[in-house]
């Protein structure tokens, strides 16, 4: 089975069937269809609405600007364009659920395209960098990436600078393709980001896709997946490290509505410092027709601080009983003085025996990051977080 990338309906109206699942909710292309948010609505309750710097609400910016790419050297078999809003192939994978998703949706003017050739065996990264535009206003972007199929290929999005981002990236990974994508929110202290990203698979199509989040004020990442056809395949990572007064919230939502599919979750967070908080919410909506479906997900946060709040909510919602196996987990604890203790009995100073620790407790996350020296330096930046703080233990 091939994947469709074609033209949008022509209708962008809310859809009229109430939802009864993670699979019914209201989807639009019109911000309007959306009610404002008010922090009280389920899948925001969460959030500090007040922090979201306008990106919920356009009218409300003082001037709205396109966030800058800058695309390094492309290698062989990869393409990079920018289209206009009217290109067919916008909108086909993503149709907004949320109302900050359908803001960037019609705020966003153009999109940066991404094609990776059919049976293209890809050797180096393709990196994107995506640079803030300041926070006098709001920024707004839209990334389609497409992969052949039968390609093999891993894409870098890095975010940095100073920005108020609201975006949506949509990826498509055509039949037996393998896509490893990297995406990372390192943004300065007082930038907002609010994402939604979503890829389609298509038959026996592998997603590899590790977010990091590290910098900014508040970022929000929303991850959806759903599947094309029998085989598809998503590991999906991520890892992040919460300071004092950060917001960091990732959820996710695999749909599994095609037999005999496969997804893992595994994110991990660390925080520090007072008011430092993080969320993960992790949907996996298994439908009727999903038999054979294989999948679980977990969490885990460690606490080094007083005044961190870490908020955990895995959610399975099963639909068949035809299923290869479903589960989740989730964890948050403090510092593990035992771990500690059995450091510096071996001669290990304090300051060493922690980073010890928290590098541990990221390795299985970072191992999967397929670039040796982006490995590297994002495990300074995390050594560095844990130096400008001071642990607790349990």
């Amino acid at each position: 089975m091939s994947i469709e990338v074609g033209a949008r309906p022509h209708t962008h109206g809310a859809d009229e069937v109430p939802p009864k699942t993670k699979s019914q909710l209201l989807r639009s292309f019109a911000p309007a269809d959306f009610p404002a948010l008010t922090g009280r609505e389920e899948d925001w309750r969460f959030t500090p609405i007040k922090r979201l710097a306008g990106l919920d609400d356009a009218d409300t910016v003082a001037a709205v600007k396109t966030a800058d790419y800058v695309v390094r050297d492309l290698p062989a078999g990869v393409k990079t364009e920018t289209v206009p809003k009217s290109d067919p192939r916008l909108g086909s994978i993503l149709k907004p659920f949320d109302r900050p998703s359908a803001v960037a949706w019609a705020r966003s003017e153009s999109a940066l395209v991404v094609a990776v050739e059919p049976e293209a065996r890809v050797a180096e990264p393709v990196w994107i960098d995506v640079v803030g535009g300041g926070l006098d206003g709001a920024s707004w972007a839209h990334t389609f990436i497409e992969v052949g199929h039968h390609a093999d290929v891993t894409v870098i999005l890095r975010h940095t600078g100073q920005a108020r981002l609201g975006d949506n990236v949509e990826i498509v990974v055509g039949d037996g393709a393998h896509l490893r994508i990297v995406s990372i929110a390192e943004w300065d202290r007082d930038s907002a980001h609010v994402e939604h990203q979503k890829a389609r698979l298509g038959s026996d199509a592998k997603l590899d896709h590790i977010a990091v989040s590290l910098g900014g004020d508040l970022i929000r990442q929303y991850l959806s997946v759903d599947y094309a056809g029998r085989g598809g395949d998503v590991d999906a990572y991520g890892l992040y490290f919460a300071d004092t007064g950060q917001h960091i919230e990732h959820r996710q939502l695999v749909d599994h509505s095609v037999p005999d599919c496969r997804s893992r979750v595994n994110y991990r967070g660390a925080l520090q410092g007072d008011r430092a908080h993080t969320v993960w919410v992790g949907d996996v909506l298994i439908q009727d027709a999903a038999t054979g479906t294989d999948t679980y997900e977990v969490n885990r946060n460690l606490v080094l601080t007083d005044g961190a709040r870490a908020d955990s909510v895995p959610n399975l919602e099963i639909e068949t009983g035809e299923i290869a196996g479903a589960g989740h987990a989730s964890a948050t604890g403090r510092f593990d003085a035992d771990q500690l203790f059995y450091l510096q009995s071996r001669g290990i100073p304090e300051d060493e025996a922690r980073r010890l620790v928290v590098k541990g407790f990221f390795n299985e996350i970072v191992q999967k990051i397929p670039s040796e020296s982006l490995r590297e330096e994002l495990t300074d930046i995390i050594v560095g977080r844990l130096d400008s703080g001071e642990a607790v233990t349990a």
